[in-house]
């Protein structure tokens, strides 16, 4: 006998399908890798402008969104790529929900919690992107005074560590992406002039890669505040930008890493035309 819940459930999913396959769907999707781009890309250009002492500065995500909304008109460009990370979640958390997009066949296990985990974040740099807009602040704390919080709870220690070998897993899947040329497969090469994919491919070989070193440090960071019991040890995008500086030849690894967050930027604004949604 048929459910109430079960019944609804098939409606949800039925309406998701359609919203999937809408035009709607598809530019708040594409407008997603645009504001991703903008984002990795201001970070990229403000550690390469203080890897060569141009009063730049590390920061994250958040203090790219911060960064947006000082330019001229910047609350209407925040507005903007608030839109375009709202629309980057809907996507990742759909696809995760469904298993399918429109252009492309059906996902696996890992690849759909993979959108899921995907879509929360940048869900959550959607909601910080509005409180900025709302006058509310930067919308966060940082990395050591949330790692703080996080270390006081029942087990604390042990979500902070394994928060640590996530990141340290995404970095692992990021250099494969990179090295193998994964993300190729996701991308509608076919339609690109022969130039454009060797730009393309490149930049985004470059741009995984980087993501690799930020994350891999973030990841290994937050490890070591959660084996020594200290939250002053976790760091952020921001915080792993400037640990690379202060390593020996510290200002050429900040500038290769910064240049490859920025190739990333270009890879994700080509890949708003690009990408199998």
């Amino acid at each position: 006998m048929d459910t109430g819940i079960g019944s609804a459930g098939r409606t949800g999913q039925v309406a998701g399908r359609r919203f999937v396959d809408s035009r709607t769907f598809e530019v708040l999707s594409r407008g997603g890798f645009v504001a991703r781009g903008v984002v990795y890309g201001l970070i990229g250009v403000l550690a390469v402008k203080l890897a060569l002492g141009d009063g730049g500065k590390a920061t994250n995500q958040q203090g790219a969104l911060q960064t947006v909304a000082h330019q001229p008109a910047g609350h209407v460009l925040l507005l903007l790529v608030a839109i375009g990370l709202g629309g980057y979640s809907l996507w990742r958390l759909l696809r995760a929900l469904l298993g399918r997009g429109p252009e492309s066949g059906d996902d696996s296990t890992v690849e759909r919690v993979g959108g899921f985990g995907s879509g929360v974040v940048y869900a959550i740099l959607c909601a910080i992107a509005i409180r900025i807009l709302a006058g509310s602040g930067s919308g966060g704390g940082s990395a050591s005074k949330e790692t703080s919080g996080v270390l006081g709870w029942p087990g604390g220690q042990w979500l902070v560590g394994v928060a640590g070998a996530v990141l340290i897993v995404v970095a692992c899947y990021q250099a494969y992406r990179g090295v193998s040329r994964e993300f190729l497969d996701d991308s509608k090469q076919e339609r690109m002039r022969p130039l454009a994919r060797r730009v393309f491919t490149a930049a985004g070989i470059v741009g995984h890669l980087s993501r690799t070193v930020v994350f891999g440090l973030v990841g290994v960071f937050l490890i070591k505040a959660a084996v020594d019991y200290r939250p002053s040890k976790a760091v952020g995008i921001g915080g792993a930008l400037s640990k690379l500086l202060r390593e020996p030849a510290g200002t050429a690894l900040l500038a290769v890493v910064a240049a490859g967050l920025v190739a990333f930027a270009v890879y994700s604004l080509a890949d708003a035309r690009y990408h199998r949604i």
